[in-house]
């Protein structure tokens, strides 16, 4: 049987979502619950590893809505980005590191363009770099749009079980487009981007408003990401995070309750398929939901009448470059 470090036991949910921790797998770690701490979500800070349990205990639990990141966790496009950057910097003569393209993932773009002016010594340039990153961007997905590994099926097996939202750092028309082309976008009830009164991650706005679109406490939401600054906005909502990718560092690690190498994970897989199915006219959502039929592929699912609800501002607001 798989153990685990863990930080400090969380509040446990209630019996009628299959409370309590459930067990998993890999780095599955849990944290001390706001509720706990007596801290409000931004003030979290990872909490030192005080004690040893079986790593099954994550997977037992069923979230009331599941808030998936885009870039990195369901779209394979933080190369995209990396790409974007090394192509913008490299017009200004300046070889990116490791050390910035770790700085510069899971950032806003805007944000991001500051960094590439800050790296090329150009700060007065910030803004036509952060054109001319976007511009890059846009024009590599449109190559090469594809979904990172287990993607598809995962967000087809959660579909079942709760209702579903993105939220990301990136422009709107940039996720939609991404998810639209993977036969996605028809399963999710909100897009969550930044925008005016809306602040990117690291900030917990954006999952705090996709609970809200769902109808859900963000207790008890589950939240999907990739990157360092997704983990903490996530956290600093108050909801428990799934990490995804290659090992995670060691603040992730301790933020996260579970961690997997990809969402086609076999274990995290066989825990989706076993959640109880939301009775029919039973979302939480604020708006209609797209049901494909069982068996389907996204690819699939018929066109609806009306697209899913969303929340944030139009298409062109902010959004991020990881």
């Amino acid at each position: 049987m798989t153990e685990a470090w863990l930080p400090h036991s969380r509040g446990v949910s209630s019996p009628e979502r299959g409370g309590g921790r459930p067990r998993g797998k890999s780095f599955l770690l849990t944290r001390k619950g706001d509720k706990e701490t007596g801290r409000s979500p931004q003030d979290q800070t990872p909490s030192k590893k005080v004690g040893k349990v079986t790593a099954d205990r994550i997977l037992t639990w069923t979230p009331t809505a599941v808030v998936f990141d885009c870039d990195g966790t369901l779209m394979d496009t933080e190369r995209h980005w990396q790409e974007a950057r090394r192509q913008v910097l490299r017009e200004y003569g300046v070889t990116p590191g490791t050390e910035f393209s770790e700085r510069a993932k899971g950032i806003h773009y805007t944000d991001c363009g500051r960094l590439l002016a800050e790296t090329a010594g150009r700060p007065e340039l910030t803004g036509k770099m952060t054109d001319e990153l976007l511009e890059s961007f846009r024009s590599l997905v449109a190559e090469d749009p594809v979904t990172a590994p287990g993607a598809v099926e995962m967000v087809a097996l959660a579909h079942e079980f709760a209702p579903l939202a993105v939220a990301s750092n990136c422009p709107r028309d940039v996720v939609e487009t991404c998810l639209d082309t993977a036969g996605l976008l028809l399963y999710f009830d909100h897009v969550v981007v930044p925008g005016e009164g809306m602040p990117p991650k690291p900030a917990p706005d954006l999952y705090l408003s996709a609970a809200e679109a769902c109808g859900a406490d963000p207790a008890e939401c589950l939240a999907v990401e990739d990157s360092l600054c997704g983990i903490r906005s996530a956290v600093r909502a108050g909801m428990r995070v799934v990490g995804v990718g290659p090992r995670p560092d060691e603040e992730s690690a301790a933020l996260v309750d579970l961690w997997v190498p990809s969402l086609g994970e076999p274990r995290l897989v066989a825990w989706a398929e076993s959640r109880p199915a939301i009775p029919e006219g039973a979302s939480g959502s604020t708006s209609p939901r797209v049901v494909p039929p069982r068996g389907s592929s996204p690819g699939d699912a018929a066109t609806p009448a009306a697209r899913p609800g969303e929340t944030g501002p139009g298409e062109g607001s902010p959004g991020t470059a990881p």
